[in-house]
């Protein structure tokens, strides 16, 4: 076991996910809702992105080679895409484009749309699951890979039950600041 492969696929996951971003969109998409009702949704929404991101892992470089995109090639529009993540998140784009989506979406279940798809499980989460497996080749790999990022999307749950809490003690500017 690779520990440094660990340690980057889990600082990368924790990024591209972003769980304390994602926890005052979640706010605000369920405010006004049940305790139980915004747990349900945040259950539904972190298993939902589970099920796309373990599709991916699994299938990813095999439905990739369908549409004829090589790894090679993937990783390189994986690569822009993550630094592309990486500038919007710089110059707080990433966070008013939540905040649009938050506030456009009005149905009463966001956890698949915009919560798991795209919010959690969006392109750059797809692009490095499915780089992380192309990495470690095989089933420990895999394993390796769909364990850390199942840890990451536990840790973007807990994030979710306590969105209302990190809301309050944070405020506008704690939230800027986090997000």
């Amino acid at each position: 076991m690779d520990t440094a492969f660990l340690i980057t696929a889990f600082v990368t996951f924790f990024v591209i996910m972003d769980p304390p971003g994602l926890a005052p969109v979640f706010a605000a998409l369920t405010q006004g809702m049940s305790a139980q009702r915004r747990r349900a949704i945040a259950l539904r929404a972190c298993l939902v992105a589970a099920g796309v991101l373990i599709a991916f892992a699994a299938f990813g470089e095999s439905i990739l080679g369908f549409i004829g995109i090589t790894m090679p090639a993937f990783r390189i529009a994986g690569g822009i895409l993550l630094f592309l993540t990486a500038l919007d998140m710089l110059f707080e784009r990433r966070n008013q484009r939540r905040q649009t989506r938050g506030e456009e979406d009005d149905h009463d279940d966001p956890s698949v749309f915009p919560m798991a798809i795209p919010l959690i499980a969006g392109p750059g989460t797809i692009a490095t699951v499915i780089l992380l497996t192309g990495q470690q080749p095989g089933w420990e790999g895999f394993a390796l890979v769909v364990g850390v990022m199942l840890a990451v999307l536990t840790l973007n749950f807990v994030f979710l039950l306590g969105a209302s809490l990190i809301d309050r003690a944070l405020g506008k500017t704690g939230i800027v600041v986090v997000t």
